[in-house]
């Protein structure tokens, strides 16, 4: 049931008590409750009704049984005056698993709550459910809601720095996919595509150059990226966080170990117990880490941006330029102070890093890469390669005529 105000939340959970203590309940009966293999080893938990602030979800193993519990609702709720969004309400049926149809449930005289049609969705919490979560459907709702939300951010650069641009797309689209993760069934291929659109979203905005290195886009601004939040490290992120959280609380919480006990004998591609094991395993191979368990949820999601870094960084073009700041001992705090704290527009932003990545139409780029010219040596000097790096600091012709 959906409630009209976010005030009712208090009133909501006094109603919750009610159901609680005294409401009817349906029985879920677990095998390996305890995270044990022993058949013989069940929970038994009952339960009347699902609760988050203002969403409210009522669960019963009969009409009779659902009845009471409405009317139970509808007694509390009009004593104090509380209105319920019928329009947001309905009413969905099981028979061994399987969607029957029923009668609407009937409040009074006046009101009552429509059976859910073949076909149709429920939303609760944000995600459209029927038989169980609607998977593709939502996919397909949360891809198109964050291709909108960038897109309109994107078409806001006249008015925004390139930094204020990055901000709004890691707080106002991202967030969108992020909720998601975890409840809804994703895989990894299906989140890069989201990152390949995304990246060419922003070079059709001219945010990014497109011979630019990918992963420096997603680096932290203080290290020399750009700092955008990249959609497979959000999600991975997320992975291991509710893992976490799962392995942590599953022995003070019956409900934490039902789900628990649920995700370890799903199968590999849905669980996130599973898949969170797979990713720190990645991990650790990446940064070459013999274990990562013991270094705790922090330092692994640390490890996500490292590995964008390292990738960067050994890049044989693109990560010249940080290689020689490393190995130069120049402070990056102070050599990057123009891309954590500066205001350039989004052109700017992207010809500056295009050109550090050595991925300007140079003729020494244009030899060694694109292979279309056969001499790389500078057209004003004629002596050395013509490089980015050449052009703004030794090009000898360059300099005695800018002078």
């Amino acid at each position: 049931m959906g409630v009209g105000a976010a005030e009712a939340t208090l009133k909501l959970n006094y109603v919750s008590h009610c159901h609680n203590q005294y409401g009817a309940s349906v029985c879920l009966w677990l095998s390996g409750g305890n995270n044990n293999n022993n058949n013989n080893n069940t929970t038994k938990t009952k339960i009347s009704h699902l609760l988050y602030r203002d969403d409210f979800k009522l669960i019963a193993k009969s009409e009779e049984e659902l009845q009471k519990q409405i009317q139970t609702t509808k007694t509390f709720s009009d004593n104090i005056h509380m209105e319920f969004g019928l329009e947001k309400c309905a009413k969905i049926a099981f028979k061994r698993g399987k969607l029957v149809h029923s009668q609407n449930l009937v409040i009074d005289i006046n009101r009552e709550i429509q059976q859910l049609e073949q076909g149709k969705t429920y939303k609760y919490l944000g995600i459209e459910e029927s038989e169980g979560i609607q998977h593709q459907q939502m996919k397909k709702i949360l891809k198109q809601e964050c291709s909108r939300r960038l897109r309109m951010i994107l078409k806001m650069k006249s008015e925004l720095n390139a930094r204020n641009i990055i901000t709004a797309i890691g707080a106002l689209a991202v967030p969108v996919l992020r909720y998601s993760f975890g409840i809804i069934n994703s895989r990894t291929e299906e989140i890069k595509k989201i990152d390949m659109k995304t990246g060419k979203m922003l070079t059709m905005y001219k945010m990014h150059n497109p011979k630019a290195d990918i992963d420096r886009l997603y680096v932290k601004r203080e290290e020399g990226g750009r700092g955008l939040v990249q959609i497979e490290a959000a999600y991975k992120a997320e992975i291991i966080n509710i893992a976490e959280y799962l392995n942590t609380n599953y022995k003070e919480d019956q409900f934490v170990n039902i789900v628990k006990s649920h995700e370890s004998t799903e199968p590999n591609m849905n669980s996130i117990i599973k898949t969170a094991a797979k990713i720190t395993k990645e991990l650790c191979q990446q940064n070459e880490m013999s274990d990562a368990k013991q270094d705790g949820i922090q330092r692994t999601k640390a490890r996500l941006g490292e590995s964008l870094k390292k990738k960067w960084k050994n890049r044989v073009m693109h990560g010249q330029y940080i290689r020689n700041i490393d190995r130069q001992l120049i402070s990056e705090e102070d050599t990057f102070f123009w891309l954590s704290k500066g205001d350039l527009k989004t052109e700017t932003d992207s010809v500056i890093v295009a050109a550090q990545d050595q991925a300007l139409q140079t003729k020494y780029y244009a030899t060694k890469v694109l292979n279309t010219e056969t001499d790389s040596k500078c057209r004003l000097c004629q002596q050395f390669d013509e490089s980015v790096d050449h052009i703004i600091s030794g090009c000898p012709i360059w300099q005695k005529n800018s002078t």
